[in-house]
């Protein structure tokens, strides 16, 4: 800006941090681990963990209770089972029962040992860092516990991480600590909280029955949904009417489930923070949908150099795309199998009057495209008949990359 040229660094950097936002009021509403005291479309999610545990507070119950909140990125699983250890901490003091909660992410915390310290650091029990095992740790602490009459729901957010890195042994000693543990009144019950199926497919049976017990499956957030979230947390977060709801739709309709995209709702929220910091930097009053425009191709650095990528990209292979697009948008999946590719693709090149390639050829046409970073890939796991690859993109999907996927066909179209 022109009236800060003669300034110094300390001067601009001081008018920055002095003066009132004309957009936000209260920026830390829209942080990833803040917990709103409402959840649109997530409360049929809070009212099923609640029927899941409210046997804890009855007197005498003695069972471990395990539910396992199963779903994608951003579905709100973290939200919505912080949002039920809150309020049903409140409602166990209210009824005088003693009840804990304690919520770790096992990104952080790997191993059984440091998520053993981890809880005994929460509970404030004094355990030596050193010189006692994991299983020495836990049954440290359901002494407390059981000494103090307390139970303990211990959320594992992440958990597919933990899967993915411990050994059986751990895994066994968690998901059976009362096989390990001699105890009466089973004092630990469990939310393991997933992204995907596919790390729970690999696990032994006998670990695998003590962790799928109550599934709560949590879908993909669709446009409207998107639409109600971003709403909410703009009326915490935003001075009053600063941000429009057509910038709220445009939003939502870029992520939104029903329309090929992610149903992502922390990165729909991610979008409208960057959409919000840039009408601040224009010292803008309002959010408008210019600023969303902006935010989400800042927020999605790689899509140019995908797209950049493309522009010499085969006829074939953009077929391809095409043919993914349609089926994802028709059939409300990010993930399609590869003889559905197939079977797509040639319809698409019946359409088009082209000699649909041999299998082996699409198949190179695949991996050429998972290089160009459009496609992801990933074999199917024991959930699905066969062995199969599953595909997908990588970006979320918008009409201006329809639009450029289709003129780009028309281009190779009229040049051949």
């Amino acid at each position: 800006m022109v009236e800060d040229a003669n300034k110094s660094t300390k001067d601009i950097l001081g008018d920055v941090v002095n003066s009132p936002s004309s957009i936000f009021s209260d920026k830390r509403k829209l942080e990833l681990d803040y917990v709103p005291s409402f959840l649109p479309h997530r409360e049929d999610k809070i009212k099923e963990l609640g029927i899941i545990f409210k046997d804890i507070l009855t007197e005498g119950y003695v069972r471990s209770i395990r539910a396992l909140a199963l779903g994608k990125t951003g579905t709100g699983k973290t939200a919505t089972t912080s949002a039920f250890e809150r309020e049903f901490r409140k409602i166990a003091e209210e009824r005088g029962s003693k009840v804990t909660m304690v919520h770790i992410n096992c990104h952080k915390q790997r191993t059984l040992y440091l998520i053993s310290l981890e809880i005994a650091n929460r509970l404030k029990l004094p355990v030596p860092t050193r010189g006692l095992s994991s299983q020495e740790i836990f049954k440290i602490i359901h002494d407390h516990l059981d000494k103090r009459n307390i139970h303990l729901i211990l959320t594992l957010d992440e958990f597919n991480q933990f899967i993915d890195s411990a050994p059986q042994d751990e895994l066994y000693f968690l998901a059976r600590i009362y096989d390990e543990i001699s105890a009466t009144t089973k004092r630990i019950s469990y939310i393991f909280i997933v992204n995907d199926t596919y790390s729970l497919y690999r696990l032994d049976k006998s670990i695998k029955d003590h962790i799928v017990q109550r599934i709560i499956e949590f879908p993909p957030y669709s446009s409207h949904e998107l639409f109600d979230i971003l709403k909410a947390r703009a009326e915490e977060a935003f001075v009053k009417g600063a941000v429009l709801d057509e910038t709220l739709k445009f939003i939502s309709d870029i992520y939104g489930n029903e329309r090929g995209g992610s149903g992502n709702a922390r990165a729909a929220i991610e979008t409208l923070v960057v959409a919000g910091e840039i009408a601040e930097k224009q010292g803008a009053l309002m959010v408008t949908l210019e600023h969303a425009k902006e935010a989400n191709s800042s927020i999605n650095p790689e899509v140019p150099q995908i797209l950049d990528n493309l522009m010499d990209a085969d006829l074939h292979q953009l077929l391809l795309i095409k043919a993914l697009i349609q089926l994802v948008k028709r059939g409300k999946s990010e993930e399609v199998q590869m003889g559905v590719l197939e079977s797509e693709y040639q319809k698409l090149c019946s359409e088009f009057g082209e000699e649909p390639r041999k299998h082996t050829q699409v198949y190179e046409h695949i991996r050429r495209l998972r290089q160009y970073g459009v496609l992801n890939t990933r074999q199917s796991g024991k959930g699905m008949r066969g062995r199969t690859t599953l595909i997908s993109f990588t970006l979320p999907l918008d009409q201006k990359f329809e639009d450029f996927v289709d003129s780009k066909i028309r281009g190779k179209m009229v040049s051949r």
